[in-house]
């Protein structure tokens, strides 16, 4: 598949089959990830496989963080109760990848590696679309970040960066409109 059709299939899927992506799969999506560029090329990103009994504590992380965000349940609309319910069972997916890195102290270094820790995030995300799989780029449950800490086992010299559901998906969402898409508003020539 073209770069640039991967690219423009790429959507944040909200519902996935339940079937079991298989372990040479992953790999293969997250060694697209380790070729990410990375500041001085540490290539510091570390990513946990979660699934099993240790994803349901995900997911109840999950539905605590969107519990604290949306309105008490009784006065939901219909979209938040839809949402809620996505974000609190991660869309059924079978699997999700959390991903980590050293925790810098440092703010030019610190903003070093997550701008790194993005770059390979965006590659998991593409690969992982080339691969007929879905993701959906999570950093809302980091608002519970030390449960998540403890959940999966995370030294605190370590700093969760993104999270995402990964399976096969079950929905084809239509593409979301790009703002600025002739690139009249984003996009400045300098000198040329």
């Amino acid at each position: 598949m073209d770069i640039y059709d991967v690219i423009k299939q790429r959507r944040s899927i909200r519902k996935y089959k339940a079937d079991m992506v298989p372990r040479e799969l992953v790999l293969k999506v997250l060694a697209a990830a380790n070729w990410a560029p990375s500041g001085m090329n540490e290539q510091s990103w570390e990513f946990l496989v979660v699934g099993g009994s240790k994803l349901d504590e995900l997911r109840d992380v999950c539905r605590e963080v969107i519990n604290l965000r949306l309105p008490p349940e009784a006065e939901r609309t219909e979209q938040q109760k839809a949402f809620a319910h996505w974000y609190s069972t991660l869309g059924g997916a079978p699997l999700a990848v959390v991903q980590c890195c050293p925790r810098e102290s440092d703010p030019a270094r610190r903003k070093m590696v997550l701008e790194s820790m993005a770059a390979a995030f965006q590659n998991l995300l593409l690969a992982a679309t080339a691969e007929g799989l879905g993701t959906c780029w999570m950093t809302g449950p980091l608002a519970k970040q030390d449960k998540l800490h403890a959940i999966l086992d995370i030294p605190e010299s370590k700093e969760i960066v993104a999270v995402t559901p990964l399976g096969y998906p079950a929905e084809t969402p239509a593409p979301v409109p790009r703002k600025d898409p002739e690139l009249k508003e984003k996009v400045r020539f300098i000198g040329l």
